[in-house]
């Protein structure tokens, strides 16, 4: 039996546009363009305030509701196709499990190996352009939606971690390029390569400074890239709130910019972070954390940036949520990790009460704008 439905705020998306069109006027952020870049900077407060739409939980696969009880040994990640199909990336046990849109289980595709269709240490799954793409260290695996294998492209001179497809196949990822002549530094390096994985140009390189037996920071910001849904490359290493948008060529034409309040890091977050570590090693921990975590997009072109703030007592998080220009319009709160937002539905990576995974799938429900400050009457 399906739990009962819970709901909980988030952005409305044909009210927002409407609203927008309304009172241009509301946003108090600026827009330039410099050397051919637009850039957007924000203000801390977005354009509207209160619950825009709401989310009702409509399916939940991996608990106790009946016969979608199913025991995921280490769900990392997720994807879906048109139909509502739902494909969940098994990490440690290197497969796919293949449910259908009411949560029945239908295949699984994949297996521990280095054979025709083996998964040798997945680490994310899309869908694209009719084919599901596993993602791996050492190669790029393409499943048709029935599981059969259509190709395998090897990595060999280049190794693109998060590798992502476009809709003209190209492929876009990011890799750590280490020199022998700077042993102290190392580069994070964003590319875009054609379907056989050769490099067609980079889009974007951040230095980092390495530890050479010095302390260790277990919370250091992470590169973070994806692709929305007009082939866009959206790419940020977060020391800082600086979001970069790429054409589908690798042009860059749009750097987001947003002020923010730093969070602390909590003595129970910096415990967390280190169970388990050797006695011997040295932690260094920074006393705030990055500006955000983490992003996604929705369907409408919409970038839902994942702070560290909760959201006052619960276990959601505050989302930051651009429009398409890159314009702060509003927050929403959203349990950790919502994955993807495809035919009107979010799908979302959770927990149950007793620490499993769990896929679950709500249903948007548009509700009534406010702007910022104001209350609807």
């Amino acid at each position: 039996m399906m739990k009962t439905l819970r709901s909980m705020v988030l952005v409305g998306i044909a009210a927002l546009a409407a609203f927008c069109a309304k009172d241009k006027g509301a946003w108090q952020g600026t827009i330039e363009e410099v050397d051919g870049v637009t850039i957007v900077r924000n203000p801390a407060q977005p354009v509207l305030d209160g619950g825009l739409f709401s989310l009702e939980e409509e399916l939940s696969i991996g608990d106790d509701s009946g016969s979608r009880a199913v025991a995921f040994s280490d769900i990392s990640h997720l994807t879906a196709d048109d139909q509502g199909r739902i494909y969940a990336l098994d990490r440690k046990e290197s497969c796919v499990q293949v449910f259908d849109a009411d949560g029945r289980h239908l295949r699984t595709i994949g297996q521990p190996g280095q054979g025709p269709g083996d998964l040798n240490e997945p680490i994310f799954v899309y869908f694209l352009r009719g084919e599901l793409l596993v993602t791996q260290y050492e190669r790029l695996s393409f499943f048709s939606p029935a599981g059969d294998l259509l190709r395998t492209v090897p990595m060999v001179k280049e190794t693109p971690s998060r590798a992502r497809c476009n809709s003209r196949g190209n492929i876009i990822g990011t890799s750590s390029v280490f020199d022998p002549a700077t042993p102290e530094t190392y580069a994070f390096v964003l590319k875009l390569y054609d379907p056989e994985i050769a490099p067609i140009r980079e889009l974007a390189r951040v230095q980092m400074k390495r530890r050479i037996g010095g302390p260790v920071n277990p919370m250091l910001p992470t590169i973070y890239m994806t692709v929305d849904d007009q082939d866009r490359i959206i790419f940020a290493y977060p020391d800082k709130y600086e979001i970069q948008v790429f054409a589908p060529d690798g042009t860059l034409t749009r750097k987001i910019l947003k002020a923010y309040d730093p969070v602390t890091i909590t003595e129970e977050e910096k415990a967390a972070s280190v169970e388990g570590a050797p006695p011997q090693i040295k932690f260094d921990f920074p006393e705030r954390h990055p500006p955000f975590l983490r992003f996604i997009h929705d369907e409408a072109g919409r970038l839902y940036v994942q702070t560290y703030e909760k959201a006052g007592g619960t276990d959601a998080y505050v989302h930051d949520v651009f429009d398409p220009e890159g314009r702060f319009i509003a927050r929403a709160p959203l349990k950790r990790t919502p994955v993807l937002f495809r035919g009107g539905r979010l799908y979302s990576l959770e927990e149950s009460e007793e620490g499993y995974p769990v896929i679950k799938r709500y249903r948007v429900i548009e509700a009534s704008p406010a702007p910022a400050g104001r209350r609807p009457d």
